[in-house]
């Protein structure tokens, strides 16, 4: 059994991941931690999430330096649920303990330190840390996974616009000098557990933000090796991203090009493609770990439009670091 504890367990994403590593066969939770000033400290997890009662019964603990020190002896893994800056600072005090780090925040995305000044606010407490990380995007970088011993895992976005567009761009059919648009809606969940009145209920309706400056356009085109227009939109409704996708592509392309380039899917169980003419929702994704994709292809204009659906705790946060762990430690799927 390969043991894990999470950090940053009070949260959507952290609650969700103690639930999976729970019920995976090869995976024992160990511990729950959250800061040492968190009001959550000392609770259940099953207190804050009712809907973990009998499945999640750990506590959780104030992670102090005494506790911190321990974790060397007590897991394998710890997964990092946290604030971007705070697990830039805790990763490599964990490596230095000997245990593989899942990073399902910001904190590890970019090999150039100078991204995190320019769009996350902090210098990087250790740039030295970024070569070594591998990217946690489970479906195209698994060999560097399996032998990694900090993943980063990929942001919700990101996962979303990259699981349409990498097949097209290994099969070279994103024109030369064009740059994809992506229009993609999150849920409310994606802001965080925290509540604010940006994403109180009663305000959101659907509007966009981040507007040609959001964190996640740097990471896609990073991954992609190609620039694209990302404008990301916050809707009325709890879980789930959606994200609808305009290629151009290059003279002559035909829709058996597209199929051809959507093959690298066949065998996963995940990322999956919609019969032509159906298009993804949320509903079909909320509350899974898959990722559903459909296109159409218009051959004399040269456009594409793909359309990618996930839910943004899961396939773009909790079940992607499952996926990631499932890769280090060469074990059964479990999802």
């Amino acid at each position: 059994m390969v043991k894990v504890a999470v950090i940053g367990a009070s949260g959507y994403t952290g609650a969700e991941l103690a639930r999976l590593i729970q019920l995976h066969p090869q995976f024992e939770l160990t511990h729950l931690y959250v800061s040492a000033g968190s009001v959550d400290k000392g609770k259940p997890l099953a207190q804050l999430y009712p809907n973990l009662i009998g499945t999640v019964d750990l506590p959780l603990l104030p992670l102090d330096e005494m506790a911190l020190a321990q974790l060397g002896n007590q897991t394998d893994a710890v997964c990092l649920a946290l604030d971007h800056l705070i697990s830039a600072e805790l990763a490599p005090k964990l490596l230095a303990l000997g245990l593989v780090v899942f990073d399902l925040s910001g904190g590890h995305r970019f090999a150039d330190a100078s991204v995190y000044s320019n769009f996350y606010g902090f210098e990087h407490p250790a740039p030295e840390l970024l070569t070594t990380a591998a990217y946690g995007l489970a479906e195209w970088q698994a060999e560097r996974i399996s032998a990694a011993n900090l993943i980063a895992v990929a942001g919700c976005y990101p996962t979303a616009s990259l699981s349409a567009l990498k097949p097209l761009k290994q099969a070279g059919l994103i024109s030369d000098g064009s740059r994809p648009v992506i229009n993609a809606v999150s849920g409310v969940t994606g802001a965080g557990r925290k509540a604010t009145i940006n994403n109180s209920f009663c305000q959101v309706s659907l509007t966009p933000y981040g507007v040609l400056g959001h964190r996640h356009q740097p990471e896609i085109e990073l991954q992609l090796d190609h620039e694209v227009v990302f404008t990301p939109h916050l809707g009325a409704f709890k879980r789930g991203i959606l994200a609808t996708i305009t290629v151009q592509v290059p003279n002559g392309t035909t829709a058996a090009d597209i199929d051809a380039a959507y093959s690298c899917y066949n065998d996963s169980s995940v990322v999956q493609l919609l019969p032509t003419g159906q298009w993804p929702k949320i509903d079909d994704v909320a509350n899974t770990p898959n990722c559903l994709l459909s296109w159409k292809l218009d051959a004399e204009r040269g456009v594409l439009v793909v359309v990618s659906a996930i839910d943004n705790l899961l396939k773009g946060a909790a079940s992607q670091a499952l996926q990631c762990m499932n890769i280090r430690f060469a074990v059964e799927s479990g999802l």
